[in-house]
């Protein structure tokens, strides 16, 4: 019988082997042979990912016997996915002819995934931390600019994961990981809800890959938190198959809903700590869970089994007057604004439009109540589960005030085209409703 991995490989668009489990660092020499047979390889670290994996990752290639060019190490104690090391290493990999081995989960993997791309060739990715789902996603997270973007690019083409390695690393990693992978589960709700309205249909095989076995990973977070290997090998594995589900799809969307919309908009202001080191994506993702997550409960309060339809239809904005109210909540965030009109008017429905999405709601939603409340877990729950593992779990953490949460929440609605819980939200017209649940004396984040 084929494994979990084994199947998800035969939909992956990118990645063709992947390799998980205790000591298996020392086959990277075995797996790069059979890939790339007559490449030569350039190991990629930085100081740190090349202290605990790169030298076992460069003798299993001498062993293996692998040409190797001379290790590029990044020295620089504020690396981070910028574009001015993106343009150090294409320096340096263009004039070596050789395949790329990343050996770190995050800014490494991003940086020679985005080179490789560049150059046109595949690479393979050593990961040492379950920090995030982006290590077997296409696309790479790199600051250009001063603005925080994903550039289309290929996944490795193969990876090795060692949960010895992952559970010894850095503990706030890990519980960014956790953070990243708990977030999937109100994302299922939001697809739910975006299948119901004809927005976007559910694939069967990328939401199996993502949703089969996810509670099971998020199941031990103190014992992720304690670097339990078995645990943390669960929890590796559960972000593993999120990215390996949008390979699949070619979309984010089986991993993504409101609750990423919250780092898209950090990301773009650069949210930082006091010592100005970069707020983790899962930390961010975290916070914006909780936010999705008593989202997703508010709506479960309501019958919309009885939603006045008409009144909301008379009630919608035309494009016209979604773009002042657009302005008025992006007042001097020009990015954010630009970003908001684009995504905004892409996802803008007419008033019939609104009206056979409404209907597809009200007529689903005995049915569709029911499937939501399986599918999430409670707010206290995530809001437990979260302090447990060691990860951020009031806004405060990240260095973000309930004033600043409050108005980024004003922006949410508008920030990407994907339909969410928050866009039915505002169809309905329960926008100010939600917020005052949320943010209001007595409130949820009050």
């Amino acid at each position: 019988m084929l494994s979990k991995i084994e199947k998800a490989l035969q939909r992956t668009t990118d990645t063709k082997e992947c390799i998980i489990g205790a000591g298996v660092v020392s086959r990277t020499g075995e797996l790069f042979k059979k890939c790339f047979p007559l490449s030569r390889a350039i190991i990629v670290a930085d100081t740190n990912t090349w202290t605990v994996a790169g030298a076992q990752v460069s003798d299993s290639l001498r062993k293996a016997g692998v040409l190797q060019c001379d290790p590029y190490v990044f020295d620089d104690p504020h690396l981070y996915a910028e574009w001015t090391f993106v343009q150090m290493l294409k320096a340096r990999l263009q004039a070596e002819d050789s395949v790329a081995v990343a050996v770190g989960s995050g800014v490494i993997n991003d940086l020679t995934k985005y080179v490789s791309h560049l150059l046109g060739r595949p690479y393979l990715c050593v990961g040492t931390a379950a920090s995030m789902d982006g290590f077997t996603a296409y696309g790479a997270s790199i600051t250009k600019d001063g603005n925080k973007q994903t550039f289309d690019c290929p996944a490795p083409y193969a990876f090795v994961m060692d949960p010895e390695i992952a559970a010894a690393a850095p503990k706030e990693l890990a519980a960014s990981g956790y953070a990243d992978l708990i977030a999937k589960i109100p994302a299922g709700a939001d697809w739910m809800l975006a299948h119901c309205v004809g927005a976007e249909k559910i694939d069967p095989f990328s939401w199996s890959l993502v949703q089969d076995g996810l509670r099971e990973s998020l199941s031990h977070p103190a014992d992720i938190l304690a670097g339990d290997v078995a645990c943390t090998e669960a929890l590796c594995e559960g972000l593993l198959m999120s990215g390996f589900a949008m390979q699949a799809l070619q979309s984010s969307r089986p991993a993504s809903g409101t609750e990423h919309q919250f780092s898209h908009c950090w990301d773009m202001e650069g949210l930082a700590y006091p010592d100005g080191r970069h707020v983790s994506h899962g930390f961010k993702v975290g916070i914006g869970t909780l936010v999705s997550t008593a989202t997703l409960e508010f709506l479960l309060g309501k019958d919309l089994s009885a939603i006045d339809i008409d009144k909301a239809v008379v009630e919608w904005p035309s494009w016209e007057e979604m773009e002042l109210q657009i302005r008025r909540v992006c007042e001097g965030k020009p990015g954010h604004l630009a970003r908001c009109l684009t995504e905004s008017k892409a996802k803008y429905t007419d008033r019939d439009g609104l009206r056979a999405q409404l209907f597809a709601i009200r007529r689903a939603w005995p049915e569709l109540k029911e499937q939501i409340a399986g599918q999430i877990l409670s707010f206290s729950e995530v809001y437990r589960n979260l302090k447990q593992v060691g990860a951020p779990y009031e806004p405060e953490q990240i260095c973000v005030s309930r004033a600043h949460l409050r108005s980024t929440f004003s922006i949410i609605p508008f920030m990407r085209s994907r339909f969410t819980g928050i866009d039915l939200v505002y169809r309905l017209g329960l926008l100010p409703q939600l917020e005052h649940y949320l943010f209001a004396p007595g409130g949820i984040f009050e």
